[in-house]
Order: C-alpha cells, then structure tokens, then sequence
C-alpha cells in the first residue's frame, strides 16, 4: 500500500514538474532574407554577392504562387541566403534606383516581358540576366544554381541541367 501511494505521489510530482516547465517555443520557420534594392546594392559594396530580384506586381497571380511554393522551399532559402542578395520589386509601385550610375528601370527598359520575371545580377551589380515567368521550385534551384556559382560563364544551361546539377546540386537539392 505504501509503495502504491509513494508511486502516486511521484508520479504527480512528476506531473506538476513538467507542467511548469515553459514550453518550447516553435522552431522559426527559414524564410529568404529580403532586402530592398538600395539595400542590396549598399551591402554590395561592402561584401560583393550575386543579386535576384523577384520583379513582382500585386494583380499577378503567378507572382503569388512563387510567393507561397518555391520562395518557402528549403533547398531553395538556403541556396539563396548563402550566395545571393534577393530583393522584392514592384515595378508598378517601387521607385526607380539608381546603381550607381545606372537606374535599375533603364537597365531593364525593354527585358522585362511579363510577371513574375526574376533578374539576376552579378556582384558589380551589372545585369546577368532576367528570367520570365513562374519557376517551380526545383527549376528555380537549378537557375539560381546555373547563375550563383558563375556555371553560366562555363556551359549553356541545358547542358547544366543534364550534366552538371544533378552531381553537383541534385543530393543538396531533395
């Protein structure tokens, strides 16, 4: 009897203990770290990096489905937040910049067809590239791959694709 009731009572020791413990907080989800343009080009000067920016505007449809699927993938928040600066632009809303001597709008007067279109620029903040359209998850990684590790100065990107991201990228990828 006297076992039984000391097992209780430790038992409800046990119990009220860890009811005062705090709970643990949720682990924070991994996010892109967004930074203005002005931003961008500022800690650009200071610690050169590749730059993306997700030319966006707030009717596009396609722009929130890359807002909801490839920007919240992990392989692709780690990819970025390691080798790029990305900046979000509403070219409908956002004042123009200028990069030193150039204004981003002038930069792309004429490249930019649709949305959402993501530009690439390399760490002097000269245009590599913009890309059109809604990219999933995977096929942005290969991108931001094909452009973030200078692969664009060795290979076309088909050729990128086949050979080299799937031994070099594809196991970090998945």
């Amino acid at each position: 009897m006297k076992k039984a009731v000391l097992v209780t009572l430790s038992a409800a020791l046990l119990v009220s203990l860890m009811a005062l413990k705090p709970p643990t907080p949720p682990a924070e989800e991994a996010k892109i770290k967004w930074v203005t343009l002005e931003e961008a080009y500022k800690l650009n000067q200071k610690q050169p990096r590749k730059v993306f920016i997700d030319l966006y505007t707030d009717w596009c449809g396609w722009c929130k489905v890359m807002d909801k699927n490839t920007f919240k993938n992990t392989e692709v928040i780690d990819f970025v937040n390691k080798k790029y600066y990305a900046v979000k632009f509403n070219p409908e809303k956002d004042a123009d910049v200028m990069l030193g001597k150039v204004s981003f709008k002038n930069m792309l007067n004429g490249k930019v067809t649709g949305y959402p279109t993501t530009v690439f620029m390399n760490e002097k903040m000269a245009l590599i590239q913009p890309v059109s359209g809604y990219l999933e998850p995977r096929m942005f990684h290969q991108v931001l791959a094909y452009f973030g590790d200078n692969n664009h100065e060795k290979e076309p990107f088909d050729q990128f694709k086949e050979k080299t991201y799937p031994g070099k990228y594809m196991a970090k990828a998945q």
